[in-house]
């Protein structure tokens, strides 16, 4: 079972848009056993999206797997939109979609900032999470912020001259407002040539061998624009929580079984914050993949987070 790749691939049996105020309607599917243990996917980004794929990590004859994309991604409406759209609002959202799908309780599966938003939903509703699976721990700190921000170019410092060298040189010793600044213009000339270059750069980083299936996602207009104006909304309002509430919260998921699995050459989320992580949530098991970097859909991670998901499959 731990060798297991992928499901095979599968299509909703119903899907929606639900209302969720400001403005705000949010792309759903189910995917699966209708009458399955309910499993909720948390998408990366900010603004990442949902693909096909991710319904591939569950067991279909099990599960009933749902998808959503979040406030502003994916065929959410309306794409990249920053109006009430915070930690808190996504944390609402779930809890309006549970109530909406009548579910009591669920596996929440969430990488990068999925990983996150699932922690912070099972620290402020842990009665509702069954186990967590978790992927490329990202905790919102600020010494995780100015590391995607500047210390990657230590290891990848083309694709940070490129990030940087997009903004003028008067420009460059504030890379998060001076992209911000362009990515919220309402005029498509000066933020998608902006969004594409923050979506490069975070494609660039993602994977341990170069991907350019990755690249060609990543540069898609409606990809790129969600993603990095979400991204540089959440970043300069340090991720809508206090400095490191993930970590001292962490009793709250006590009751929680888990697996935390972390590319050991991950350098969009280092391998600290899953450490870091697993040393306050005893129930969190973390699994290092020895040759996997960020993407969730590298060999080693993918049949790590399938294992993970078999094994809960198993709870009542």
């Amino acid at each position: 079972m731990a060798d297991r790749d992928l499901y095979p691939p599968i299509a909703p049996y119903k899907s929606g848009m639900l209302e969720v105020g400001s403005g705000h309607r949010l792309y759903w599917e189910l995917s699966g056993n209708p009458q399955g243990k309910p499993a909720l996917f948390l998408h990366g980004g900010p603004g990442g999206g949902c693909a096909p794929d991710h319904r591939r990590f569950f067991d279909p004859q099990v599960y009933r797997i749902c998808l959503f994309d979040q406030r502003g991604a994916g065929r959410s409406q309306p794409l990249g939109s920053l109006v009430d759209n915070s930690t808190q609002d996504l944390l609402g959202d779930i809890e309006t979609l549970r109530s909406h799908l009548e579910v009591e309780r669920w596996l929440v599966f969430g990488g990068s900032w999925g990983s996150t938003l699932a922690l912070a939903y099972a620290e402020a509703h842990p009665g509702r999470v069954t186990a967590l699976v978790l992927r490329g721990i990202f905790l919102g700190r600020r010494m995780e912020l100015d590391w995607w921000l500047k210390g990657l170019r230590l290891i990848y410092p083309d694709a940070w001259q490129s990030f940087a060298g997009f903004l003028p040189a008067d420009e460059q010793d504030d890379l998060l407002a001076n992209y911000h600044r362009r990515l919220i213009d309402p005029d498509p000339k000066v933020h998608m040539p902006a969004a594409r270059a923050w979506a490069l750069y975070e494609a660039s980083c993602s994977t341990l061998l170069p991907s350019p299936q990755t690249l060609t996602a990543f540069a898609q207009d409606t990809v790129a624009l969600a993603l990095a104006r979400l991204e540089a909304h959440y970043f300069i309002n340090r991720i809508f929580m206090p400095e490191g509430q993930l970590l001292s919260e962490a009793d709250r998921l006590a009751p929680i079984p888990g697996v935390i699995v972390q590319g050991r050459y991950d350098v969009v989320c280092p391998a600290i914050s899953a450490h870091d992580l697993a040393a306050v949530w005893r129930q969190g098991e973390l699994q290092i993949v020895p040759d996997a970097g960020h993407s969730a859909m590298e060999p080693g991670t993918r049949r790590r987070l399938v294992a993970a998901c078999d094994r809960f499959a198993q709870l009542d």
